[in-house]
């Protein structure tokens, strides 16, 4: 299929003037009596200075009225740094920013419509029992796509062809590429939720395409794709380009051409991953990525994000765009990409259980927020210390070697139904990240977002070297419910706050009146 014709925007025609008389800016007019009698309504409104009255010569000047002015401009003052404070503490010390997004206006596209929104729901998986051994990392091939993990907790559903048919898609902050097993012939997959993808010939991106040759660079024949994993699991396939449905803000749907792999080859447990889903959303910053693509072309501002209710076995939403983004009460700090892998990292100065620092002191920890990652994952330093404070937590726990669900298990002395029932008995971890403007940046997990219940307590924090990453701590989809999570691509920020994921809320001011108040500012 080819590719979308690139939007025109058509200059705009000339605007009429206004036939009735102009006032002068910041001109006021006051209608007073005079004399007893009103000044009739069609008195114009009287521009000249005809000099001081007798009366206005006469009078002697009053020593109170040069004081006021003063303490007016003072109380404006005092009230300027109050406003600074509050903006600044609840917009995560970036109230410029956070008012400029409020009032920004949406820059317009091919249609005239304007950068706009799309909502996507989200699903908890099937859970099997024990814990799912998850692995990343390794050398990548040049032509490889770097992945950070190949499973999360939920999934959510698509629409791709024409006619369109639904797929469903593990959601993957830490993929570069969103593929789908296909029919191209297939080589090795899975059953999947649906039937297998079907391209045509013309949905095939040549080696050619521009954003092939950002993304491959050894097969001039075709566009491939390698995604490999440190388990042993792979995807192999072919790029195709095809529509994608997406459901806008207003309710509309909406059809974008989308490139993504089209996988042929899966290896590994990766093909049991793919029981209950058809492939992975890839959502980085990178290319190939599905807010990258759509905000390329203008449909979307470069931002998305995700919310996951409390609830385990609640779903929640993912949205494409900013519409959908909290102006206020946002808590921000910046990313970028990792060495190897091109994962966004935030840096954390501190790792607490609740007093108890965790990290050596001094030592800079990378933090990365993936919904492909179904658990929590600590350096083995940080990890240690923190299962030694869990074992004093309290008298009523000994560890239970016995339970293989995650590898760190303890009974209690009573009945354990839910993480209701031992949450108080436990402290929450903290990510504290570097202040701005003297205020405090922390990611907080509370006891029920890291423990695990399985008939015991079990830690859902599990040890970072051993899939290869010593100093980074992966905040997985354990630690990420009941928050909104959001990231700026174009800012290179992620943020976050606390949400119960229920009712995704459309943050933007009426088109109309956000405009006027952005030309008021300009």
């Amino acid at each position: 299929m080819a590719a979308a014709t690139p939007p025109v925007t058509s200059p705009p025609g000339p605007r009429k003037e206004d036939a009735r008389p102009r006032l002068p800016n910041g001109y006021v007019m006051i209608v007073v009596p005079n004399d007893g009698r009103d000044l009739p309504a069609s008195s114009p409104p009287h521009d000249g200075y005809d000099g001081p009255d007798k009366e206005d010569e006469e009078e002697e000047p009053r020593a109170t009225s040069s004081l006021w002015r003063p303490a007016v401009l003072a109380l404006a003052a005092l009230a300027a740094v109050a406003a600074g404070y509050v903006c600044l503490q609840y917009a995560g010390g970036d109230a410029a920013g956070a008012a400029w997004r409020l009032l920004e206006t949406r820059e317009e596209d091919g249609d005239g419509r304007g950068r706009r929104s799309f909502l996507l729901p989200l699903y908890p998986k099937p859970r099997r029992g024990g814990a799912t051994k998850l692995a990343s990392g390794g050398d990548w091939p040049h032509n490889s796509t770097a992945n950070l993990f190949p499973e999360g907790m939920y999934y959510t559903t698509v629409s791709l062809g024409n006619p369109p048919r639904p797929y469903f898609l593990d959601v993957d902050t830490g993929s570069h590429t969103t593929w789908i097993q296909c029919d191209a012939p297939c080589t090795s997959c899975a059953e999947g939720a649906h039937p297998l993808y079907r391209p045509a010939p013309a949905n095939l991106v040549p080696a050619s395409d521009p954003l092939c040759q950002r993304v491959q660079h050894d097969n001039p024949n075709q566009c491939d794709y390698d995604i490999s994993f440190a388990d042993g699991s792979s995807s192999m396939g072919v790029h195709v380009r095809d529509n994608m449905q997406f459901i806008s803000e207003d309710g509309e749907r909406e059809n974008a051409d989308i490139v993504f792999g089209c996988g042929y080859d899966q290896q590994g447990i990766l093909l049991n991953r793919l029981e209950n889903t058809d492939g992975i959303l890839g959502l980085s910053n990178r290319a190939l990525s599905l807010p990258t693509q759509l905000a390329s072309r203008g449909i979307i501002s470069n931002v998305f994000g995700h919310c996951m209710t409390r609830d385990p076995s609640g779903g929640g939403y993912l949205f494409l765009g900013d519409d959908y983004l909290p102006r206020w009460g946002m808590t921000w700090v910046p990313i970028r990409d990792g060495p190897a892998d091109d994962i966004r990292r935030a840096r954390v100065q501190q790792v607490n259980h609740g007093d108890q620092q965790l990290n050596v002191q001094g030592k800079l920890i990378q933090v990365v927020f993936d919904t492909g990652s179904t658990y929590t994952y600590f350096p083995n330093e940080a990890l240690t210390k923190l299962i030694s404070s869990l074992k004093a937590a309290s008298p009523r726990f000994v560890q239970d070697d016995a339970d293989k669900t995650l590898p760190f298990c303890m009974k209690a002395d009573f009945p354990v139904r839910s993480v209701d029932d031992v949450k108080h008995f436990f402290k929450p971890l903290s990510l504290q990240f570097e202040k701005r403007f003297f205020f405090s940046r922390t990611f907080n997990i509370r006891p029920e977002d890291y423990l695990v219940i399985s008939g015991n307590v079990c830690l859902g924090v599990l040890d970072g070297t051993t899939i290869g990453y010593d100093s980074v701590i992966i905040v997985g989809d354990v630690s990420l419910r009941g928050k909104l999570i959001a990231y700026d691509n174009d800012k290179n920020e992620v943020g976050w706050i606390d949400s119960d994921c229920s009712n995704p809320q459309q943050s933007r001011i009426p088109s109309f009146l956000r405009r006027a108040l952005h030309n008021q500012l300009l």
